[in-house]
């Protein structure tokens, strides 16, 4: 299989916080938040390899802003870096009020995704390659973090 470029990878998904979305306090449900995540990150797998990705992992959603009621959730994927049977996709999430006129960057995640066969079987990924300096960096910093995933698994 030949590889493919990181910028091949990317989905962006738009969403709009509407009431079931949100808690009490008419702020966006990290569930919620953290469902439309795994489906934009799976979408990222699915068009590197044309075959279902699922999830392995979560390493960690770092929640930077609120997002509020009648917020545009702006999410953007790629695929970071594939190793032997896994692959790391990173989701960068932005939220933007129309009637404020803001746009922040609200979370970033990390997840771990296994393509898999028509029998649910792990089967390889293809490769990546990153063309920017920001995809060289995310690439790098990927075998970084799937080292301390390791550590942190053999505790």
């Amino acid at each position: 299989m030949e590889p493919g470029s990181v910028s091949s990878t990317i989905i962006q998904m738009t969403e709009l916080v509407l009431p079931q979305h949100t808690n009490q306090l008419g702020n966006l449900l990290g569930g919620q938040l953290m469902h439309w995540i795994d489906i934009c990150a799976a979408m990222s797998g699915y068009k590197l390899n044309g075959k279902v990705c699922v999830t392995a992992s979560v390493d960690k959603i770092d929640f930077h802003a609120p997002i509020h009621l009648g917020d545009v959730v702006s999410l953007i994927a790629s695929v970071n870096r594939v190793f032997s049977s896994s692959m790391e996709i990173g989701v960068r999430v932005l939220a933007e009020s129309y009637k404020e006129g803001r746009r922040v960057h609200s979370n970033s995640a990390y997840l771990t995704f296994v393509c898999i066969d028509d029998s649910g079987n792990p089967i390889k990924s293809r490769q990546v390659f990153p063309e920017t300096e920001i995809e060289s960096i995310r690439f790098e910093e990927a075998l970084s973090r799937r080292q301390k995933r390791i550590e942190k698994r053999e505790k």
